[in-house]
């Protein structure tokens, strides 16, 4: 029997499979493992092997609690919320502040592209520049705004896969994107940053 191809089914159909054979969760983990430790290293100022700790214990969360998966939830969802959790609940256990330490080209042109919206600045700036004063500002906002922002800008997700791995109401995120840039734009102004741009 020829193996189906696992690379074209969906996240959902990969879910089905595993607890049917515990083989197939290896598909979900190369799917996921790349983006989730991304994203781990977004919320925290933690080193590489550490993130890499963290993304461990996600994916034997993800596997044991397989059989409570909501199907009506998106996979991608439900596997950041657990992420989500794990790091929170690693950094409070160690009381360390949460940083954004690492962000790339693309995700600067985001950064600054939210920057550019808020500030109504239409001028030529260096990118280098700018992404270094927007890390330190972003860094400057509470956690509910740096994850809001983290969430919506970096891993690019839409409102209601926010509210899903929040669990907080889409107008609760609404609003949170709302106060989150607002707040921005405040810190921004305050460190000179319109200025550079």
């Amino acid at each position: 029997m020829v193996n189906p191809d696992f690379s074209q089914k969906t996240d959902e159909e990969l879910v089905v499979l595993t607890l049917q054979d515990q083989d197939v969760f290896y598909y979900l983990i190369k799917r996921y493992e790349q983006k989730l430790l991304n994203y781990i290293l977004r919320l925290s100022s933690t080193s590489r092997e550490n993130a890499e700790d963290i993304l461990q214990e996600v994916f034997i969360k993800i596997y044991k609690n397989l059989n409570g998966f909501d199907r009506d939830l998106k996979f991608s969802s439900w596997a950041y919320r657990i992420t989500h959790n794990e790091t929170m609940s690693h950094f409070r256990k160690k009381q360390t502040k949460l940083k954004i330490t690492s962000i790339d080209d693309e995700e600067n042109n985001n950064l600054i592209n939210l920057l550019k919206s808020s500030l109504d600045i239409q001028k030529e700036f260096s990118t280098k520049e700018i992404a270094k004063k927007v890390r330190e500002i972003i860094d400057l906002l509470t956690s509910k705004y740096r994850e809001i922002l983290v969430l919506r800008y970096l891993e690019e997700k839409d409102y209601q896969e926010i509210s899903d791995i929040l669990k907080i109401p889409m107008g609760t995120v609404a609003t949170l994107v709302s106060r989150a840039k607002k707040r921005f734009k405040i810190e921004a102004t305050k460190n000179h940053l319109d200025e550079l741009i």
